[in-house]
């Protein structure tokens, strides 16, 4: 059985324990974005209530409500009417009151006052950006930087002025890709692009551990911090639950559809979300104590939809490259835990 609606396919999965009650997709379109953009990282950022996605080239932040999908926009991320050819902005984290976004050309990254919107800095970097993401407990700025073959790693300093300081290079040889936190065991966990997770002593800035996870092409990572889960997903097909307490471990593994590159964790709910580029879905898997994985619903997303946030209520927030705009799946009723 299936619906077209808003231009979207939505499955219905009749007589199966799969996604027995489908919801439709909502569309929140990126201004400046219908010839389409270059969307990669978003994230749902609790202390500002609102999902933040870097917008590609329109050199942007879109901020989305995700209950009533109000948007705001954070301008000139890549320098506004004067950013240079093959500026864009695609990966973005939250920490200590900032916003910390890509840039690609220049290389940079660009800090944000989360409160007044406002560019307060811009750092160079070394080699193009991937993933940012922000260390509370040491107040680190670490970027990811693919083409290098290494992460860079930034302390935060705000007084007078927001101020990065570059304190480390680690190289990471055959990735690195992805990049999650562990603060409570002090480390990072990021992928090489073929078979193996790696491990990193957030302390040291040291590679502590290579990990066998199963797949073909290792990409997206989430993190279930309480239970010691690492979800790694395998583009080919696959998302495969890890032990971070035991040396990595395999745990469990489950087929998904083709094409996995980000991924999603809700503790609170305790879903997995793996919307998958080439298959043109959305997979929600349920996790259980022991880390194992069961499809509970699947959507139709649309082709090249690669990355995904939850915002912890049931809600996934889904890219859709080529029509500049985000998708939105009410997978719980709001408010669910």
């Amino acid at each position: 059985m299936k619906w077209i609606i808003a231009g979207l396919l939505v499955l219905a999965f009749a007589g199966d324990a799969v996604a027995t009650t489908p919801k439709v997709a909502q569309v929140v379109a990126i201004p400046g974005g219908q010839h389409g953009l270059d969307l990669d990282d978003l994230g749902y950022v609790p202390a500002l209530g609102r999902v933040v996605v870097p917008a590609g080239q329109v050199g942007e932040l879109l901020l989305i409500d995700p209950v009533n999908l109000t948007t705001s926009t954070i301008a000139g991320i890549t320098g506004g009417a004067a950013a240079a050819k093959g500026a864009a902005t695609t990966s973005v984290s939250y920490g200590d009151g900032y916003l910390f976004a890509s840039n690609h050309a220049p290389a940079q990254v660009v800090v944000v006052d989360a409160h007044n919107h406002q560019v307060v800095n811009r750092t160079a970097l070394a080699s193009a950006p991937d993933y940012v993401r922000y260390l509370a407990a040491r107040h680190e700025v670490w970027v990811t930087e693919p083409h290098a073959k290494q992460i860079q790693v930034f302390h935060l300093s705000d007084k007078p002025t927001p101020t990065l300081t570059a304190v480390a290079t680690i190289e990471v040889p055959g990735g690195p890709e992805s990049l999650v936190f562990d603060p409570a065991r002090h480390r990072a966990y990021t992928n090489l692009w073929g078979s193996e997770t790696v491990a990193i002593d957030t302390e040291r800035d040291v590679l502590t551990g290579h990990w066998k996870n199963g797949c073909k092409g290792s990409r997206g990572l989430a993190l279930d911090a309480a239970h010691a889960h690492l979800f790694v997903g395998c583009t080919e097909g696959r998302v495969v639950t890890l032990d971070v307490a035991d040396h990595g471990r395999q745990l469990a593994s489950a087929p998904a559809g083709v094409g996995i590159d980000i991924l999603s964790y809700s503790p609170a709910l305790q879903r997995l979300y793996v919307p998958a580029a080439k298959s043109a879905s959305l997979d929600v898997f349920a996790v259980s104590a022991a880390g194992t994985l069961a499809r509970v619903a699947s959507y139709a997303a649309v082709a090249h939809a690669h990355c995904v946030t939850a915002d912890g209520h049931g809600t996934a927030f889904v890219c859709d490259p080529r029509g500049g705009r985000i998708l939105v799946y009410r997978t719980a009723s709001p408010g669910a835990r």
